[in-house]
């Protein structure tokens, strides 16, 4: 029974989460999920390995009560620090004299030299990415096919992870009883979930605020050009709030969600007040405050986003900007994003919620 299933797990620093699907026809019929704090992982990397077998197994068994599917294989992510990205070159020669129509066997050839050549044993391609061809003196051809040439060249961007990181990832799923049937790059995931047809023209970038990463991925022209990992998030917003009021960081963390905001930190009255117990006492923190600490720290997280967008793109050239995680929906946070930027930011949403008819 449910032969035909795909559980997916979306494994990050703040919560796992974890979906599956019974697929009929080529089309989903029916769709569970569920989602659970995270530990045992950092910045994209595996930092306690017990702890994080332990909340794959309960989210995955969870799932499997939800929904009565046997679950065996999964797909699940790869982000964090240890993403690397290239480029490799590789040429090779097409005819002995004269010129020759490029074949689809030619192009997969010199792409497939391209990926031997920028291969290392410590790391893994997760995903290669033809930016383009050149034939003889003509270069930046998007498809070579059917061209004639007396060669062949190609600028192959991969997207590569470090082999550490996916054998300890692989260990954790393996130790929970299950198996990985494919690994994936999270950014690129959910580009594919947001961005719809109007995202297929121009350069659109998709600014993505984890916990503890911010992900920058750059499209032009629908194909992805850059990848950019910054080693900050929304728990630098937390930690602010711990550092200031003198709270700890779990607590911090409930005010963040529950009082903060990126806002003018002047609009809020001086006696408004929030009590906060520490050693069977309560006592009084002032609400300004928190607005004070979580909108200086947010200014300096855009600010920081600001300076890497213009290592990789000139603004007046974005065509989208679509900023996507929870701290995104901090209020005021996309308007401060805007106010860095100068430019018009939006929050991402699913391109086409409905369930539709799964692709060959």
């Amino acid at each position: 029974m449910f032969n035909n299933y795909i559980c997916a797990l979306d494994i990050s620093s703040s919560k796992i989460s974890a979906v599956v699907v019974e697929v009929k026809r080529k089309r989903i019929v029916s769709i569970f999920f569920d989602t659970l704090p995270s530990k045992g992982i950092k910045r994209g990397a595996v930092i306690d390995s017990i702890t994080l077998i332990g909340s794959v197994g309960s989210i995955l068994k969870n799932l499997k009560a939800k929904s009565g599917i046997n679950i065996k294989f999964i797909y699940t992510n790869l982000t964090g620090l240890d993403i690397v990205t290239k480029h490799s070159h590789a040429i090779i020669p097409l005819a002995e004299r004269g010129n020759k129509v490029i074949t689809l066997s030619d192009i997969q050839k010199v792409n497939e030299q391209a990926r031997v050549l920028g291969s290392s044993l410590e790391e893994e391609i997760i995903y290669s990415i033809p930016f383009g061809y050149a034939i003889d003196s003509k270069s930046d051809i998007l498809n070579p096919l059917g061209l004639y040439s007396h060669r062949l060249e190609v600028d192959l961007y991969l997207v590569c992870a470090k082999s550490s990181s996916m054998q300890s990832l692989t260990r954790v799923v393996n130790q929970a009883g299950y198996e990985i049937k494919d690994l994936f790059f999270s950014g690129i995931a959910t580009s594919r979930a947001v961005f719809d047809k109007e995202f297929k023209e121009g350069i659109n970038i998709l600014c993505d605020i984890g916990s503890d990463i911010t992900e920058l991925l750059l499209f032009k022209d629908g194909l992805l050009r850059d990848i950019e990992i910054l080693s900050f998030g929304g728990d630098d917003l937390t930690s602010k709030l711990s550092d200031e009021l003198k709270i700890p960081f779990d607590l911090a963390e409930d005010f963040k969600r529950s009082y903060a905001s990126a806002t003018d930190p002047d609009q809020i009255k001086e006696d408004k007040e929030i009590l906060v117990k520490k050693s069977n006492i309560y006592k009084p923190i002032k609400q300004k405050l928190i607005l004070e600490a979580v909108t200086s720290e947010a200014k300096l997280i855009c600010s920081k986003i600001k300076d890497a967008v213009e290592k990789i793109t000139p603004y007046d050239e974005i065509d989208n900007f679509v900023a996507i995680g929870r701290t995104a929906l901090l209020e005021g946070l996309l308007e401060t994003l805007e106010n860095s930027l100068g430019i018009s930011c939006k929050l991402g949403r699913i391109a086409n919620p409905q369930i539709l008819p799964l692709a060959n």
